[in-house]
């Protein structure tokens, strides 16, 4: 499904790149060198747009775990959709809720696989076997921290609701067999797919410093009317009506969050945006994917 939310704001402006995410990706490129697998954690509403560009140059030949997580955002039907669609791409991802801990056991055992096939060759050169080292890249927001707890099973890394908690890479040893290195959330330096930067704020991918609630609650209202519109049978039955008994179909973004405002929040428009994206953000609306395979 392709959208040009972009098109109706003229809006070029979400640009977030602060000092610590520089400082944080300049680290991780040094750390890389010493890591045998790459976890790429990414937000299962918007599995395209939390995709790194650089990643592929950052993983090269090293094994890649591809991670979707917030699993418990979309409904079974959009999952069997991107489980094949990345077969097509020749991957298979690894579906996850991580502040439950659903399928968090097979991410484990997948990076475990790949330290053995590691440490077989470690012998075959007559070298002793290691711990298998992986490090979780992703996103800021999409759930890197609560992972490692879940696989820690405890809680060591400081995990919350805002991007950009994680400041600083540490080595956390999981097992006998398995090191995780933590990262802190990386973006593209410059974000070139604005449709996407849209993507990542809805969702609270990124620092809200870098956009405009009301105008990115208006695109999601425009995202969540397409949707409606091509693939009704994807998400809840008109979301919004359900939740503040006012429809939106017959609204463009912008118009329905000032009826909105009128409706219930006596006229104050940046305060219906903050709803919306929260009640959003915080599965009030359902599960409502953002982004559906590209046929």
């Amino acid at each position: 499904m392709r959208s040009s939310l972009t098109n109706n704001y003229k809006l070029n402006l979400i640009q977030w790149y602060p000092g610590h995410i520089a400082k944080a990706e300049k680290n991780l490129k040094e750390q890389l060198s010493r890591v045998d697998v790459v976890l790429e954690v990414r937000d299962a509403r918007i599995p395209l747009a939390t995709h790194h560009p650089q990643m592929s140059e950052w993983v090269g030949s090293k094994t890649r775990i591809l991670v979707l997580n917030r699993v418990d955002m979309i409904t079974p039907q959009v999952r069997s959709l991107w489980v094949d669609w990345f077969k097509t791409q020749k991957e298979v991802p690894y579906f996850t809720n991580a502040q439950q801990g659903q399928g968090v056991a097979a991410i484990s055992k997948a990076a475990q696989a790949a330290g053995v096939e590691l440490n077989q060759r470690r012998r075959d050169r007559g070298m002793l076997p290691r711990p298998v080292r992986a490090v979780v890249i992703g996103f800021p927001n999409v759930g890197k921290s609560a992972l490692i707890n879940r696989l820690l099973g405890r809680r060591v890394v400081e995990s919350a609701a805002r991007p950009g908690v994680t400041r600083s890479l540490r080595w956390v040893r999981i097992s006998e067999q398995l090191e995780l290195l933590d990262a802190p959330g990386v973006i593209p330096a410059k974000l070139q797919n604005q449709d996407a930067a849209l993507k990542l704020a809805i969702c609270d991918d990124i620092g809200q410093a870098s956009y405009d609630n009301q105008l990115v609650a208006s695109a999601f209202v425009d995202l969540v009317n397409e949707l409606q519109a091509t693939a009704p049978d994807l998400l809840p039955q008109l979301p919004l009506q359900t939740r503040y008994e006012l429809d939106s179909t017959n609204y463009t973004g912008e118009s329905y969050l000032h009826a909105l405002a009128e409706h219930r929040y006596k006229g104050d428009v940046e305060r219906a945006a903050r709803q919306l994206l929260t009640d959003f953000r915080k599965g009030l609306l359902g599960t409502i994917p953002l982004e559906l395979p590209v046929n």
